[in-house]
């Protein structure tokens, strides 16, 4: 009896078959648009003085400084190969072989860097104070991510390591296994599938990482971090939030992926001689996770410098200087209480 799920057979890449129109794409047009409008939510609570106009540049550079950072720093971590570095005019070219086939490759940390990069010049172009265009950021863009994954899944891709479990799923598409390997009959065995006597290739199921993700990188982390926007204890907080947060997240479920067999284990403290799609070894430690383990450390400092900055203090509301110089209504109940408070005093 099979144990693992299949793969939706309705899902596909493709939004109209034969026209280049992608969920992948459309997936990410989603996550910008989530992210706007939670930024947005929060600066009318907030009454955070930027005009749209200003928070639509904002964002429109950020998702510039996002593609870029995240599509070279794919070609330089994650492509073994020198074809962008004898054609560089490939890694923004979104044509292969005369089909359009997208931007094939993004690193998520390569867009950390970009986005903090493109928030780090507006701000002080804008004069805007970095740390609290950044808290807002940081509150907005994990439930934003969570469609990015969810594009990855529809692709059939980034998919995890060997799963006998019920969690396990059979995608179509993900790399088929030699069914000599003992390792491999046995974890057939244990999901259900039954290998025929001349099989050269199985297709065994795997952890659905892209749906670990898109719920703990993506749903949970956004749930912290929006309970507490209001909650900070101190500017630039939610920065060290996320970056702890995420880096713990996708550290974890770095052990349920299969990393990329070009590169496989970048640290390993004791040797491995398993196939890295059936097991990861606590002492061996992914591409993935080196970037994670780093993002935790820099959240860390961070949060220690942060805390001693001058200015630290946050601001709860602002006067909406913009568009309205009058006083949220917090601030008007909170100076009527005050001058009672002195009249009966002088009483």
């Amino acid at each position: 009896m099979l144990l693992a799920v299949s793969f939706p057979s309705w899902l596909s890449p493709e939004i109209i078959p034969g026209l280049p129109m992608r969920w992948y794409g459309l997936m990410y047009l989603v996550a910008f648009g989530v992210a706007f409008r939670l930024y947005h939510k929060q600066v009318v609570e907030r009454h955070f003085p930027i005009s749209d106009d200003a928070l639509s540049g904002l964002f429109l550079w950020g998702i510039f400084a996002l593609v870029v950072g995240a599509r070279i720093f794919a070609t330089l971590v994650y492509e073994t190969s020198d074809v962008y570095r004898r054609q560089p005019w490939l890694v923004f070219w979104p044509f292969r072989d005369g089909a359009f086939t997208g931007l094939q490759g993004m690193s998520y940390h390569g867009g950390v860097i970009g986005g903090i990069t493109a928030i780090l010049i507006y701000s002080t172009v804008k004069r805007f104070d970095y740390r609290e265009i950044g808290d807002m950021f940081a509150a907005s863009i994990p439930l934003g991510y969570t469609f990015g994954r969810l594009g990855n899944f529809i692709n059939g891709e980034l998919y995890g390591r060997v799963c006998t479990g019920p969690q396990g799923m059979l995608f179509p598409h993900a790399q088929q296994l030699p069914a000599g390997e003992p390792w491999v009959r046995a974890a057939a065995e244990q999901a259900g599938i039954a290998i025929p006597d001349q099989a050269v290739l199985v297709n065994l199921p795997r952890h659905p990482s892209q749906l670990y993700e898109a719920f703990l990188e993506g749903v949970v982390l956004w749930l912290i971090i929006w309970a507490v926007r209001n909650r900070k204890p101190f500017k630039g907080f939610l920065i060290g939030m996320y970056l702890i947060g995420y880096g713990l997240f996708r550290f974890g479920i770095e052990y349920f992926r299969e990393p990329d067999a070009a590169l496989g284990y970048r640290i390993e403290l004791i040797a491995n001689t398993l196939p890295i799609a059936s097991a990861h070894p606590l002492g061996s430690f992914s591409t993935g996770q080196i970037f994670s383990a780093v993002m935790v450390v820099l959240g860390v400092f961070w949060l220690i410098i942060a805390a001693r900055l001058p200015g630290h203090k946050p601001v709860r509301v602002y006067l909406d200087s913009g568009r309205n110089t009058a006083s949220s209504t917090a601030a008007k109940k909170a100076a009527q209480r005050s001058r009672r408070k002195l009249r009966k005093k002088l009483r």
